[in-house]
């Protein structure tokens, strides 16, 4: 497949005015640079998911509550307040590793390990790296799914952490709206895990609307156990934009 010329990349001012995004197709030299952006954007997930994400989660907090409760009654000993706290959050910080490994293990296997292969070969499909100072600074990739209504679907969205709340993030959102109005899709969809509030408000900005949320997603590559069960649980929130109501599509009449 040939690769976009220079001419054909979005090239969008930073907030200061001075530097430059540029946002062009993914090429086999740049493989390297996606995957490390992916995994240590994989890899703030794991405090996210254990930490943050805990007091998301009613039902959690009420499990270890009874359980804190129930041991106090059967061993009657103080201490055990204050130590099983500390047991709960290094077991939500083990699980949330091994899942979040899992992930990383089962998306390696697949369109990460074989970037040219899986997005790159097909005209409904394609991933778009960020660059920033010469630098490969961030990721996103597309996914039709015409038998699925007429949608695409964002992926792999991630930014360097040196390079965020410097607009990489709008510019690749909207590559990936304009590839969709290009392509004539209905919809571009979406799905996250995030407890922070940087990426949601991203989407929203973008005309993104939140559609549903899963409570106790399985994430892939989880081998749902027991104590990962317990000790492991994300929201998934599921995204929408129609396209033909988007300021990109308004742009592109």
């Amino acid at each position: 497949m040939e690769k976009t010329t220079m001419k054909n990349d979005k090239a969008l001012k930073d907030q200061n005015g001075l530097q430059t995004i540029v946002v062009r197709e993914f090429e086999p030299a740049d493989e390297p640079h996606v995957q490390r952006i992916f995994y240590e954007g994989l890899m703030e997930m794991i405090p996210d998911t254990a930490f943050r994400g805990l007091r998301h989660h009613l039902e959690s907090l009420l499990l270890y509550t009874a359980m804190t409760v129930l041991c106090f009654v059967i061993t009657m000993c103080w201490w055990v307040i204050g130590l099983l706290p500390a047991i709960v959050l290094c077991g939500r910080y083990f699980y949330s590793r091994r899942v979040i490994h899992g992930y990383l293990e089962h998306a390696m296997n697949g369109d990460m390990g074989d970037i040219e292969g899986f997005y790159m070969k097909s005209s409904d499909s394609c991933l778009w790296v960020a660059v920033l100072e010469g630098k490969v600074v961030g990721v996103v990739a597309a996914v039709g799914q015409q038998k699925s209504g007429g949608a695409v679907e964002l992926k792999r969205m991630s930014v360097d952490w040196s390079s965020r709340q410097r607009g990489v993030g709008a510019a690749l959102g909207r590559k990936v709206l304009e590839f969709a109005v290009t392509h004539r899709y209905s919809f571009v969809v979406l799905g996250t895990t995030a407890y922070t509030q940087a990426p949601h408000q991203l989407y929203q900005r973008l005309g993104f609307r939140c559609v549903g949320v899963t409570n106790g997603y399985v994430t892939p590559g989880a081998n749902t156990s027991f104590l990962e069960q317990i000790f492991y649980r994300v929201r998934h929130h599921h995204y929408s934009l129609h396209v033909q109501n988007s300021k990109i599509a308004s742009k592109g009449h």
